[in-house]
This record gives structure tokens, C-alpha cells and sequence, in this order.
């Protein structure tokens, strides 16, 4: 087994690139769902009623059933992953959201076969949401694992920057559909196009995902798991024995996941509200992406230098400021200002998300750690960013006023901020020495 202190750089650099390879494919075919509820799904999926904001608030819904399914795919991917292993399951999970993303694109519209258009959709976004549910944990614990602990949340931060890797690349699909195409065009067959490309991404994420093993610590967990009866794993397993990491987890992505969705998708809807091209939105979004990108490595490192509580809190509080200060500027129809407040939600946001993986990996011991992991992030998706556009969507219908959404944003901050102050700091601590201490408390309550 690798030193605790120590990892073999070139091929932790091979862990990271598999773990982003299907992240960026994961998320590119997740993220193109969201913009796709936006721009095409509530005009083609569903009945006319008169006020564009219903078909957009009915395609939210059958988005937010994507978050609702991600839970139940992290507890079912979370608990066999435990048992054996991280990356048989991540090979599974590319093969699932690439065929479910791919009949997507091949799906009849509401004037086709009518409510069955809305039914299809649903289903293939639950089993998308499902294989979602349980990418996360396995891709970022496949990398936390591999890590030194002294540089934990820089290597873990690299699976998250997938994420708006996998936006950028669906943004970047979408713009150029739509600029090249007529906006008949686009809604008759462009869009469709975007699904069927997750064909050959997935082929290449899957094809490097085959090149990296599972961890030394994961291996040595599971042989002394099957060495020991008293040493369970998975979903009973975490809430018998760590009940307050899944609940701090989970308090803790409130704001984050709350933010980043009204940022990337609410924002979407917002602007085309008040006027903005379509067009212009999603060129905004792609520089957006990219900053994301960039950031989120070095607010990474940053927490493995002063902590992860210090920063972590900054974002949380600074996510209840953000939208008295962005609406106000994209409310200007400046392209300049609304740039500067989509940033600045980025920046707010990386200031969270980065060191995730760090901080919910050093919660749990490796024999349960992907269940915990799993649902201390993907639980937190039912409430929170799975209804955060359809939510910010309705407000917006009612008031026709930004002042009440950015109170719900306000509040969600205010959660985040709460557990990252009664968050333990676990900077540089050792996933051994919390296998250690796991199998001493197990040995005791068996004595």
C-alpha cells in the first residue's frame, strides 16, 4: 500500500484524467437537459397554454425528476460500489446516461403522440438522473483516495471542474446550433443533435476509465470487510454510525447546489425575460464555463493551505449577497455588467464546490464512504437544486419582481453557512488513521 503521505504523481494525474473524462461526459449530457427544458422542451414537450413561462415551468418539473432519481441511484451505486468497488460502477454509469441522453434526441414531440411525448421524456430523465446519482461519489472518491493528504482537495477539485467542463461543452453545442440554424430549424431537428453526440463521447470516457484500478485503501478496506463480520458497509452502515456527516453534507450543498442552478439555468430563463438574445445568453454562459473551469483547481489548493472551513464559509456567506447584486446588474441589458454578475455567482460558488470532495470523503471511513458520500451530496438534490429554476421560474410568474428570488437564494446561503461553522476542519488528516478510528469504535461496540 502507498504511503499515507505520498502517491505516485503520474499516475494519480491518469486517476484524475479518467474520473474528468466521465465527469465532463456525464455532466455535458445532464447539463444539456437543463438548457435544452429552457429553450426547447417547454414549447415541443407540452400543451400550449397561452404564457411561455408554463411550458418552461412544466419542462423545470421533468428536470427536477432528474435530481429526484439521483439519490436513489447514489444509494443503490453508493452501496454496491462499497462492497465492490468504484470502478466497475463508473463504467456502468457512462453506459446508462449515454443511452438514456441518446433517445433523447430521437423522442416524437407533443404534436406527434401527445402526452406520451411528456411521459417519454420523464422516464428517460429519471434513468439519466439515476446514473447521474451515482457518478459523482465513485468518479471523485476514485481520485480522494488516490490523493496525499496534504493535497487532497487540489487533486479532488479536478472532478468538479468536469462539471462545468461538461456545461461548457453542451453550451458550446447548443450556441453553435443555434447561430448557425434558424430558430424553425433549431426547434424542428437541431437540437436533437446535441443528444446524439453523447455517442461518441461516451465511448471515449468509457474507453478511459478502463485504463485506472481501484485505490490501495479501498482494496485493503475491502479485504478487511470480508475478514470481519461486524464490518458493514453502505446506506445502514452510515446512518447507524455517522448520521451527523451525511446531515453536515447535506447542509452544506444546500446553498452551493442552490446557487450554481440559478446561476447556470434560472439565469437562462431570467434573461430571456427581460429581453436579451438567446443567443448572447449561451456566449455569456461559455465564458462563464471557462472561469469556472480555471477557478476551481486553485480555490482547491487554497483549501489545502488555510483549511477548509475558512473558505467554504466565505462562499457560503457571500452566496446570500450575490443576487442583490445581480439582478440589479442584469437587469442593466449591459452584456459587460451581466457578465460581471455571472462571474462573480461563479466565483461565489467555487468557493464551495471545490473542496467537496475532500471535505465528504474525510467524513466517512472507506467501507462506507461512497454511500456517504453519495447521499450527503445527492439527497440534498431533491430540495434543493432540482427545484431551485422551477422555484426562482415561479416567483418570477407571481411577482414579476427579482426581490423575492433573491430571498430564496438568500436563505439557501444562510443553510451552507450554519454547517460549514459546526463543520469539523479535517485539512491534511490521514483516511487511514479514519479507518483506524472507525475500526476501533466498531471493536468496541462489539466488545
Amino acid at each position: 500500500m502507498q504511503h499515507e503521505e505520498t502517491a505516485n504523481l503520474p499516475y494519480l494525474r491518469k486517476v484524475v484524467g479518467a474520473s474528468m473524462a466521465g465527469t465532463v461526459v456525464e455532466w455535458y449530457e445532464f447539463f444539456l437537459y437543463g438548457t435544452a427544458a429552457t429553450l426547447v422542451f417547454g414549447k415541443l414537450f407540452f400543451p400550449p397554454t397561452g404564457n411561455e413561462l408554463d411550458g418552461v415551468i412544466a419542462a423545470f418539473a421533468t428536470y427536477a425528476v432528474g435530481f429526484i432519481a439521483r439519490p436513489l441511484g447514489g444509494i443503490v451505486f453508493g452501496h454496491i460500489g462499497d462492497r465492490i468497488g468504484r470502478k466497475s460502477l463508473l463504467q456502468f454509469s457512462l453506459i446508462l446516461i449515454g443511452a438514456s441522453t441518446f433517445l433523447m434526441g430521437c423522442l416524437p414531440t407533443f404534436n406527434t403522440i401527445g402526452y406520451w411525448a411528456p411521459v417519454l421524456l420523464v422516464l428517460l430523465r429519471f434513468i439519466q438522473g439515476f446514473a447521474l446519482g451515482g457518478e459523482w461519489g465513485g468518479a471523485v472518491l476514485l481520485v480522494a483516495e488516490h490523493s496525499p493528504n496534504r493535497s487532497r482537495a487540489f487533486w479532488g477539485s479536478f472532478p468538479q471542474a468536469g462539471v462545468p467542463l461538461g456545461n461548457l461543452l453542451a453550451t458550446i453545442v447548443l450556441l453553435v446550433l443555434s447561430a448557425t440554424l434558424s430558430d424553425e430549424a433549431f426547434l424542428s431537428w437541431g437540437w436533437r443533435i446535441g443528444f446524439w453526440l453523447s455517442v461518441i463521447i461516451v465511448g471515449v470516457g468509457y474507453y478511459i476509465r478502463t485504463q485506472v484500478t481501484d485505490s490501495p485503501i479501498f482494496e485493503a478496506a475491502k479485504a478487511e470487510a470480508e475478514k470481519r463480520a461486524d464490518a458493514g458497509y453502505g446506506l445502514t452502515e452510515v446512518f447507524r454510525h455517522y448520521p451527523r456527516g451525511v446531515l453536515n453534507a447535506m447542509g452544506l450543498r444546500v446553498g452551493e447546489n442552490i446557487l450554481y442552478y440559478m446561476v447556470v439555468t434560472f439565469s437562462i430563463t431570467y434573461l430571456a425575460h427581460i429581453g436579451v438574445d438567446t443567443t448572447d445568453i449561451l456566449a455569456l454562459l461559455f465564458c462563464a464555463h471557462i472561469l469556472h473551469v480555471v477557478i476551481i483547481p486553485p480555490i482547491g489548493a487554497l483549501a489545502d493551505r488555510i483549511g477548509r472551513k475558512p473558505v467554504y464559509a466565505l462562499g457560503a456567506a457571500l452566496t446570500m449577497a450575490w443576487p442583490f447584486a445581480a439582478f440589479p446588474m442584469f437587469a442593466t441589458a449591459n452584456l459587460g455588467i451581466i457578465l460581471a454578475a455571472i462571474f462573480i455567482g461563479m466565483i461565489v460558488h467555487a468557493l464551495m464546490y471545490a473542496s467537496q470532495p475532500a471535505i465528504m470523503a474525510e467524513m466517512f471511513p472507506t467501507r462506507m464512504r461512497y454511500s456517504g458520500v453519495s447521499l450527503g451530496y445527492q439527497v440534498t438534490a431533491i430540495f434543493a437544486g432540482s427545484w431551485a429554476p422551477l422555484i426562482g421560474t415561479a416567483l418570477l410568474r407571481e411577482y414579476n419582481d427579482w426581490l423575492p428570488i433573491a430571498f430564496y437564494i438568500l436563505g439557501a446561503g444562510a443553510v451552507s453557512l450554519i454547517s460549514a461553522i459546526y463543520m469539523a476542519e479535517s485539512k491534511g488528516v490521514s483516511l487511514l488513521a479514519i479507518d483506524r478510528e472507525d475500526r476501533r469504535r466498531t471493536e468496541e461496540a462489539s466488545a
